[in-house]
């Protein structure tokens, strides 16, 4: 059986609370080959500096190198870009991703199938722990949280990732659960509000139930021993059937008390090691001496054509050499004949 571990972060991936968190999770892995997706946060302008931002914590905060993988959307995007970004997903054994907008981050994930390379990771004791709004998108749906919130957007479920299944629960995903941000109206429920999470409750199919997690907080689901426990400052909440049951901090939890039912992982078919190109050094000295060559016979016709007075031509030449790395030196030109 998998020993993988699924950890959901309502919020503050990289606050004090959540270091422990990470730190722990690391000590699942013997060496970490960390990655970072920034597909959630990738329509907005400041990418660069969201990506700079993830890599710089987990540098001071973890002493964890963690490469950043580029797939902002999908249709722009070459069919090579993303099998790339899905290889190394899968070469990968700590999956990260964070804030954004869960709705944009499938519009990108899901034509690609990334679920099965977050299963995979999985499946070879690997961590995936993504946070807010990337958490979001790992339940069988996902609300439009920002187009209900802020656009008006009536009540919808939309297809989520289903990575839940992986660990045997069929359910919904609510970062920011105890959000008050609103302070005089319902911001909690990952800005839905209670209200309008009841009304979404009645829309979903029967036996699918809602994993709520409070914001600074971890629900961490270690499949090795099928448990879920809470950390951070708040607390875990399952709804189902009209029932909600509140996990303290600190707790753990039986997945099969929740209604899960362990699952045999199999990792996707494995990849052929990246290509890595040879060159033989005589190879290199031949190139090395033919591009010499090459220089000569330009710089021999670069002369020839000053020493006839055709100045464009030779100064063609001279940019064309200098641009390709060869200092050129003028010297005095005889007047032509």
């Amino acid at each position: 059986m998998s020993r993988g571990v699924l950890a959901l972060l309502g919020s503050g991936e990289t606050g004090p609370g959540m270091t422990r968190v990470h730190r722990g999770l690391l000590t699942h892995l013997d060496e970490a080959r960390a990655v970072n997706l920034n597909t959630p946060f990738g329509f907005q302008e400041n990418v660069p500096q969201m990506t700079e931002k993830l890599l710089a914590y987990f540098s001071t905060s973890l002493h964890l190198d963690m490469a950043a993988l580029d797939l902002r959307s999908f249709d722009g995007a070459t069919a090579e870009q993303r099998q790339n970004f899905k290889d190394a997903v899968r070469r990968s054994n700590y999956v990260f991703a964070g804030p954004g907008s869960p709705s944009y981050a499938l519009r990108q994930w899901l034509p690609m199938n990334l679920s099965e390379d977050l299963t995979s990771v999985l499946a070879q004791d690997g961590i995936v722990c993504f946070s807010s709004a990337a958490a979001t998108t790992l339940g069988h749906y996902t609300p439009p949280v920002y187009e209900i919130y802020k656009s008006g957007t009536g009540l919808e479920w939309l297809e989520g990732l289903d990575l839940m299944a992986a660990v045997g629960l069929d359910c919904v995903v609510l970062p920011h659960y105890d959000n008050a941000e609103g302070r005089d109206y319902d911001t909690s429920r990952c800005y839905i509000g209670e209200r309008r999470l009841r009304l979404l409750e009645e829309m979903l199919p029967g036996g699918i139930g809602v994993l709520g997690v409070d914001e600074h907080t971890a629900a961490v689901i270690d499949l090795a021993t099928m448990t879920m426990t809470v950390k951070g400052k708040g607390e875990a909440h399952w709804r189902l059937d009209g029932k909600v049951t509140d996990f303290a901090n600190a707790s753990e939890v039986k997945l099969e008390d929740l209604g899960a039912h362990a699952r045999e992982l199999a990792p996707v078919a494995e990849l052929a090691p990246p290509i890595v190109n040879v060159v033989d050094e005589s190879e290199i000295i031949a190139l090395r001496a033919a591009q010499e060559r090459l220089a000569d016979a330009l710089n021999a016709i670069r002369a020839a054509a000053r020493s006839q007075g055709q100045y464009a031509i030779a100064d063609e030449i001279r940019d064309a050499l200098s641009a390709a790395g060869v200092v050129v030196r003028d010297g005095a030109v005889a007047a032509p004949q």
